[in-house]
């Protein structure tokens, strides 16, 4: 019970071919390649926007706290 030989390799190789044709095997290829492309980009992006979704949360709370600090000065200023 051995593995997969090369030899077996290169005739499932030629049937598909035979079955599908290069033209067709090249569109397929081309269309998983640009699937996986798109994949990776939406990753990305999605990893980019929740970076910069964190950092906007981060700059408003210190935004906030700076705004609330002056709002209390400014009423103990008053008082």
């Amino acid at each position: 019970m051995g593995g997969i030989s090369i030899w077996q390799l290169l005739i499932v190789l030629v049937i598909v071919v035979l079955l599908f044709g290069t033209k067709r095997l090249k569109s397929i290829g081309s269309d998983l390649g640009g699937a996986v492309k798109g994949f990776k980009k939406a990753v990305t992006d999605e990893e980019s926007d929740a970076d910069f979704t964190q950092e906007k949360r981060v700059e408003e709370k210190t935004d906030a706290k700076s705004v609330q600090a002056e709002t209390k000065a400014d009423v103990k200023e008053k008082s």
